[in-house]
């Protein structure tokens, strides 16, 4: 059995590097709900000229899917090193995009805000077409329970 602290102390989790495809399960949310702390996307492979957006989802094992950010801007022609983070102001707020070229270097968000989300899993909503290129995700969450945990 785990020391009680480390159960409840904020943990990270990186995904698989893949191109990015509507509907894609990027992280699964088991034994109880997370806060989550930061969401990053970071390109890997450069992306071709498609004009894809990207937005989050959570789909609880118990309710309906809904989107917790709004769609970015077009990730057309991202090159690798490009970063697009979650920006928690509001369930409707685009993520952030910052440029190879610009190291890829976010801000965060002085913000109060939470996102919570339920047992289940996080997806992307992928507009327009999936990306040619291969990103990986990476999340910082709190657990609201002792198990609380991501899974790959």
């Amino acid at each position: 059995m785990l020391p009680y602290m480390w159960q409840v102390m904020d943990k990270s989790f990186s995904s698989q590097t893949a191109v990015m495809t509507n509907g894609m399960t990027v992280f699964t949310v088991s034994g109880g709900p997370i806060v989550i702390v930061d969401l990053l996307s970071v390109c890997v492979t450069a992306n071709g000229a498609t004009a894809s957006t990207m937005q989050w989802s959570s789909s609880p094992t118990v309710g309906s899917a809904t989107t917790f950010s709004g769609a970015s801007a077009s990730l057309a022609n991202a090159t690798a090193g490009t970063t697009v983070r979650l920006a928690p102001t509001a369930l409707s707020t685009a993520p952030v995009i910052v440029a190879a070229s610009s190291g890829g270097v976010q801000l965060g968000t002085n913000v109060a805000n939470n996102i919570v989300v339920k047992n289940g899993t996080i997806t992307l909503v992928i507009g327009t077409g999936s990306t040619t290129g291969t990103w990986i995700h990476h999340i910082l969450y709190r657990p609201l329970t002792p198990d609380s945990i991501i899974l790959g």
